[in-house]
């Protein structure tokens, strides 16, 4: 293996799996709950017997904050399928083209194409929609008193995509001296 091979697979193929790692841990945790807690609206524990975290079975036939609830099917499939499929096909090309991401942003877009993975392929095998079964009480912020349910793979796009917008603006300042 060459140099240039080597770099290849350390730069850009060892980070994706962490998008695998989400795929699997999404789909097993989302498999637990449905094998577990088969009823949509089951109301599983409260983790910290405090009202805190709550983790309860739901279905989302939509996307962040349920929007988009009410439309037609043949709308839901194009909006939720094939336009989430077409973003995630085009932020791969663009992740194996470009250099421009730092090693550490390569990471953050693995996990958000990972995440997105996930939750497509719930909305492609699963017809009652996306299994969701994270509830925080987050105390009135922006108007809930509880945070809409989530799972692994939302968590994941959330986190990794507010790692990468802050890897983007916050970006170390060359020194005097050095090349930028």
């Amino acid at each position: 293996m060459h140099l240039g091979q080597r770099s290849f697979l350390r730069e850009k193929l060892i980070p994706l799996i962490l998008g695998a790692f989400v795929i699997l841990a999404d789909q097993i945790s989302k498999a637990i709950i449905v094998h577990y807690w088969p009823k949509e609206g089951t109301f599983i524990t409260d983790v910290f017997n405090n009202g805190f975290l709550w983790i309860i079975h739901v279905r989302n036939k939509a996307i962040a904050f349920s929007i988009g609830e009410g439309l037609p099917d043949l709308w839901r499939t194009l909006l939720f399928i094939l336009f989430p499929l077409v973003v995630l096909a085009l932020l791969l090309a663009y992740y194996f083209k470009t250099d421009e991401f730092t090693f550490f942003q390569r990471w953050c877009v693995a996990g958000i194409i990972g995440g997105g993975l996930g939750n497509l392929i719930d909305r492609i095998v699963r017809p009652a929609g996306v299994v969701d079964f994270v509830s925080v009480n987050v105390y009135g912020f922006l108007g809930f008193s509880r945070w809409p349910t989530f799972n692994v793979a939302d968590a994941t796009v959330v986190v990794c995509g507010i790692l990468l917008l802050g890897s983007m603006l916050f970006k170390p300042q060359p020194r005097k001296g050095e090349a930028s």
